[in-house]
């Protein structure tokens, strides 16, 4: 990823774990023989795996993409996003020399990923793992093993683990860190107005920085 602000640039694991955590459904992208393979796939990093962890999920064993594994990839994680109006910024009215912007804050984790075929314990293990993660905070959290084993077994044959031996992180926050003090209270402000949910969990962003 082409980082064209170092001051956008977000290195601190905590905080890219964080976006990974709350937005789980990433962008994977495989490249293979000049053919680019794109696929959403919800994704759980494992930080004991590896020096940077491991990312972990299933597709379809219908998708393309498991049979030419393994191969490098990138996982790419969508935090908040917003248009930014010139309209919000006070220096506007002193030469009007503003245009629009986009504020986003993304994760790209790069790493070799490899399928997870013909080892049902693993397989089974990374269904727990993603259930567990998204179940947890649920009062009656679902189970694998509440479905009946002989169903288990048959969506088991349908599926194809992979995982994400992740070599490095690049996490980029644009969230105005470039304007004035008092440009990024009118962005702040214009957001809040807007009132969506984007708009103002992109606000927080704007006014205490990356983590929050």
């Amino acid at each position: 990823m082409t980082i064209a602000n170092r001051q956008f640039q977000v290195t601190d694991p905590a905080i890219l774990q964080a976006l990974m955590r709350a937005e789980p459904l990433a962008t994977l992208v495989v490249t293979q023989e000049g053919t680019m393979h794109v696929n959403h796939v919800p994704l759980y990093l494992d930080p004991t795996r590896g020096p940077h962890g491991t990312l972990v999920g299933h597709v379809g064993r219908g998708n393309g993409v498991w049979p030419l594994l393994p191969q490098k990839a990138v996982a790419v994680f969508h935090g908040p996003q917003a248009y930014v109006s010139p309209s919000w910024y006070p220096s506007k009215a002193i030469d009007g020399k503003q245009v629009p912007t986009w504020n986003y804050a993304t994760v790209h984790a790069h790493g070799t990923l490899s399928a997870v075929d013909g080892d049902p314990e693993r397989l089974r293990a990374i269904l727990h793992t993603l259930t567990e993660a998204h179940e947890a905070h649920r009062p009656h959290p679902w189970h694998v093993d509440d479905a009946p084993a002989d169903y288990l077994q048959k969506l088991l044959g349908a599926i194809v683990g992979v995982e994400l031996a992740v070599e490095r992180w690049e996490g980029v926050w644009k969230v105005n860190q470039n304007r004035s003090d008092v440009d990024r209270a009118g962005v702040v402000q214009g957001l809040t107005a807007e009132g969506t949910p984007q708009a103002l969990a992109m606000a927080a962003l704007v006014e205490h920085g990356p983590g929050t």
